[in-house]
This record gives C-alpha cells, structure tokens and sequence, in this order.
C-alpha cells in the first residue's frame, strides 16, 4: 500500500516562505493539500504556487512584536486555525566577528532566533486553544552544530533555536509539537553569491556524501512529514537534513599524501 501524506483542511504559515527554501517549503506544503499563508516584510515579485493552488501572502515585520501579533490574529480571522508554523525566515550575509561591530552581529542574532521566538509565541496562542493542538518546525542549520567563520552570529543564533525548540516541545506538549529541521547547503537561486557559478556549485555539491547539494523541495518534503501525522510522536526532535553531512578534511589530505 502506498503510504501518502495528506494535510487537507490544515492551515500552515511558513515565514519568508516566498523564496529559495522558504519556497520550496511553501509549495511541498500546497502539494500536500494545505492551506497556506507565507510572510516577509516586502511582496514577492510572484506568487508561490503549487498543484494549481497558491500561497497567500501578508506584508509583515517578524522583528516587530505588535506587527506578528497582527499576523496571526488576521490568520486566526481569515482560516478559523492555525495547525502549522514553519520558522524558516533568517539567513546573513558573510562577515567575519571583528569586522562587524556587536551591534550589527545583534540583528542577525535577533533575525534568527527572536524573530522565530516571537512568531512561536504568537502561535502557541492561536494552537493552545484549537482541538487538535498545532506543530511549530524551526528551520535550523548545520552552522549551528560546528564552527561558522564568517557568519558566527548566524551559527551561534541556529545553535540557540534548536534549544529553544527543545525546550518548547517540554513546555508545549501535548497540544503542540516542536521539532527543528536542520538542511546543510541548498541549492537555491542565491547559491551563486556563496559557491559561485555552475561548476562551483557542482564541486561543492561533491562534497556532499550524497553528491550534490540539497534542493528546496528536500527541505520541504521533510517539512511535510514532520507536521504530519506520521510524526505523531515525533517532538523536540531534530532531524538533519544534509546529505550525509561535510566529509571531514583529514580524510582528503591523508589520501593526497599516500
């Protein structure tokens, strides 16, 4: 029998949701037959769309806390629910530790890890009451779990997000599950500014045990199965989500010298 997973009648917000692997969340998610509503500070150029059906989109500032409260007040009024939040906004540019200041290294810090706490708080308050409680995934990274020159803040920011969602899943339960998807290096339409052109990102993707670096849709597969029912029992989880991971250097350079 083949085993699929169907979210109809489910209500999902995925922040940032209008692009690269916010994208690609957003139209696993539609794929899978739920309603969803996607959010950034500025509009898409187009709409997300999957299976014939498109993302809704709201204008909203996840820095500011009056701003995410309306968010998902407006999301309660216009679907009744909210079963799912997918904390994927974030992200950084390259900047090594002395050369940023504290205070610019402090937003990255507050884009990725109080903006999705803020954005969790306001929908623990919409799932807390609802029969059928909700799931909250946040969108980690694997510079959270090994040195990240170059964006440590960043690093530092996805390192406290999967505690936090750890401590939310104890917290929370049992109305509502909170796990972490932690993706490696995706292809995405800004790879070219971290690994440059095709060939660039084809000898980095190699690397990668499994070959090649992960697509959005990867990503959003893995989104669609944790806000499932197949994940029932599945909380304060992180589910890695890399291609095998980083093969380590010593392992390159011991060949090189035999």
């Amino acid at each position: 029998m083949a085993v699929t997973i169907d979210l109809s009648g489910s209500v999902a917000v995925v922040t940032g949701g209008t692009r690269g692997v916010g994208a690609g969340i957003t139209r696993a998610l539609l794929e899978a037959g739920a309603e969803v509503v996607t959010c950034a500070r500025r509009p898409p150029d187009r709409s997300v769309e999957a299976a014939g059906r498109t993302a809704r989109f709201h204008a909203a500032d996840l820095r500011d806390p009056a701003a995410v409260g309306a968010f998902f007040d407006r999301v309660r009024e216009d679907h009744g629910r909210l079963d799912l939040l997918v904390n994927n906004a974030g992200g950084t540019g390259f900047r090594l530790l002395g050369e940023g200041g504290a205070a610019r290294h402090a937003r990255v810090v507050e884009l990725n890890l109080l903006a999705p706490l803020t954005a969790s708080l306001a929908a623990y308050e919409v799932m807390r009451h609802q029969t059928g409680g909700g799931s909250i995934i946040m969108i980690g990274s694997v510079s959270g779990s090994r040195p990240s020159p170059g964006s440590a803040a960043y690093g530092a920011a996805k390192a406290g997000l999967d505690h936090l969602a750890r401590s939310m899943a104890v917290e929370w339960a049992p109305r509502v599950r909170v796990n972490t998807l932690v993706p490696g290096m995706v292809r995405t339409e800004l790879s070219h500014l971290h690994y440059g052109d095709a060939e660039g990102v084809a000898a980095v993707g190699r690397t990668v045990p499994l070959g090649r670096l992960a697509e959005p849709a990867d990503i959003g597969d893995a989104c669609v199965f944790l806000a499932s029912d197949r994940a029932a029992y599945v909380s304060g989880a992180s589910l890695h989500v890399h291609g095998g991971g980083e093969r380590p250097a010593f392992l390159d350079a011991a060949t090189a010298h035999k």
